[in-house]
């Protein structure tokens, strides 16, 4: 294919934290192209309840958090990137508040006013700063506004990526399908930054938008980028359980159990001291784990999340719109009822390998965000750290760009070929709920040796199946996800085939402890 291409200095593949904060940092150096596969608001940072993680409270200091976020990641975290996030994560946050961003703020006695901190799961300080209980969608609209203001900045919405172009060990671009034209057009530049978020719609139980399909893990994957800890799967323990199929599980923030909530089971009583002692505050993978263990054994479908102890004061303060939302969608009244709730997946802890500056094994391509993997999460994500580690990534990776001046070679041989045979959508929706199903039977919270390589033989075979179909058959937005679902749900397999402990978000019966030998990452490539 041949005829029509776009052109910039700098390519972004992704419109949400990561993306729009690589983009305006780079906005005065060059022409900043982003493609992003919806509304340029449709991403996991719009639906990030909860807050970012920093250390700006008069107790905390970023060796605290430091100390908070390597414990968390049970041995294997990436300690140098660790250190970099919590101490360069203040002063970064702090800008996006010159940028517009308006975190909740409280009145101290004395008549200061000072944030009002959250605590989460796994902190031993308060130092979530939230815009309300929406900030993710709070920070995406303040990023998308100042975006609008950059004449450098040209957005392209419903525009998926389909495969990078890579020559000679060097990512130039990508290809994209233009939706709205069902045409495919090669995207040139001499830096492409790969911001297009997680995979938890891998599952069939998920948090994440059904955008969230891991397309930036497959197509880097395809052209050769080494991925990581992709076993490391974060199961969020309190999603509103409902009988009705929905498109995500809305999930009930941490910062509802810093508050107070507290789990029972459907006999209305507390269960989580059988498993730690930090109880409804213990790390998400404890809780998630917990909460399975307690349905498989009383064979129940759900448990109940009990706000009571927050008050119905507070809880209208502080969680307005999870109040609202519960209200009008599920009919319940969280400040008189009990949420029904289960695990659902929720996080990718593992991804496109990187370095500290972003860059991946590919030269020109860097990534930030949950499609990365900088190994700052180890093998479990401290909560509300998402956020701050997709935008201190993605600030180092525009600076080690903004130095990257390898032109665009002269002469690119630019050739697509696209299948012209048709095939019923029926065909599609059952290879999807096919890989679903067997990623939630086979290689969920709590895994085995039997029921991973049952998995993976599975899927190599629907992978090679997709994989084949995709050269024949015209792309479009349902074969694009498909093959990204396939070969994510393969990777993760692999990935946890590899392990044998358990260790963090990797559980496995057969292994029940962590071993010495693999504190390290998984890796593959």
């Amino acid at each position: 294919m041949e005829g029509e291409r776009i052109e910039g200095d700098f390519l972004v593949i992704g419109s949400g934290l990561a993306g729009l904060n690589f983009a305006l940092r780079v906005a005065d150096a060059g022409k900043v192209l982003v493609i992003t596969k919806k509304e340029r608001s449709e991403t996991n940072t719009n639906y990030a309840q909860a807050g970012i993680a920093a250390a700006i409270g008069e107790d905390d200091s970023p060796s605290i958090h430091f100390q908070d976020t390597v414990r968390a990641g049970c041995g294997i975290s990436n300690e140098e990137a660790v250190r970099i996030m919590v101490e360069e994560g203040p002063s970064l946050v702090m800008r996006l508040v010159e940028l517009g961003v308006e975190f909740t703020k409280k009145k101290l006695p004395d008549g200061r006013e000072v944030w009002d901190l959250w605590k989460e799961g796994g902190h031993s300080r308060r130092r979530i700063l939230h815009a309300g209980d929406f900030t993710g969608q709070h920070i995406e609209r303040v990023l998308i506004e100042r975006a609008k203001e950059k004449e450098n900045i040209k957005v392209f919405e419903d525009f998926i990526a389909v495969e990078l172009i890579v020559e000679d060990g060097r990512c130039l671009g990508a290809w994209v399908f233009d939706e709205k034209r069902r045409k495919i057009i090669p995207f040139i530049a001499r830096v492409v930054f790969l911001a297009t978020g997680g995979g938890a719609q891998v599952y069939l139980h998920s948090t994440n938008p059904s955008i969230a399909t891991g397309d930036g893990i497959s197509i880097a994957w395809r052209a050769g980028a080494l991925i990581a800890n992709l076993e490391f799967v974060q199961f969020h323990p309190t999603s509103v359980y409902s009988r009705e199929k929905r498109e995500r599980n809305f999930l009930i923030s941490e910062a509802v159990r810093g508050e107070g909530a507290v789990l029972l089971n459907l006999s209305g009583e507390r269960f989580m001291e059988k498993y730690d002692e930090r109880k409804e505050l213990a790390p998400r993978d404890v809780v998630a784990r917990a909460i399975d263990k307690e349905l498989k054994e009383r064979g129940e479908e759900y448990v109940l999340l009990d706000l009571s102890p927050v008050g119905e004061k507070k809880i209208k303060e502080k969680f307005p719109n999870i109040y609202r939302h519960l209200l009008e969608n599920y009919g319940i009244d969280i400040t008189r009822n009990p949420i029904p709730v289960v695990p659902a997946a929720h996080y990718l802890c593992g991804g496109v390998k990187t370095d500290v500056n972003g860059r991946t094994s590919i030269r020109g391509l860097y990534a930030a965000g949950e499609v990365a993997c900088t190994g700052v999460h180890g093998a479990n994500r401290l909560a509300s750290n998402s956020l701050l580690e997709a935008l201190v990534f993605s600030d180092r990776a525009a600076r080690d760009a903004l130095e990257f001046d390898e032109p665009v070679p002269l002469g690119l041989r630019l050739r697509f070929r696209e299948g012209k045979e048709s095939i019923e959508r029926i065909v599609l929706v059952h290879m999807r709920e096919r890989i679903k199903k067997t990623m939630c039977d086979l290689v969920g919270i709590v895994r085995n040796d039997y029921r991973l390589s049952r998995a993976l033989r599975i899927l190599r075979l629907l992978n090679e199946e997709i994989s084949e179909m995709f050269s024949r058959v015209p792309v479009s937005r349902d074969t694009i996800e498909l093959r990204s679902l396939s070969d994510l749900a393969y990777l993760i397999t692999l990935c946890a085939s590899m392990r044998k402990e358990s260790r963090g978000l990797h559980y496995n019966t057969d292994h029940p402890e962590p071993r010495k030998e693999w504190e390290r990452e998984t890796v593959i490539g």
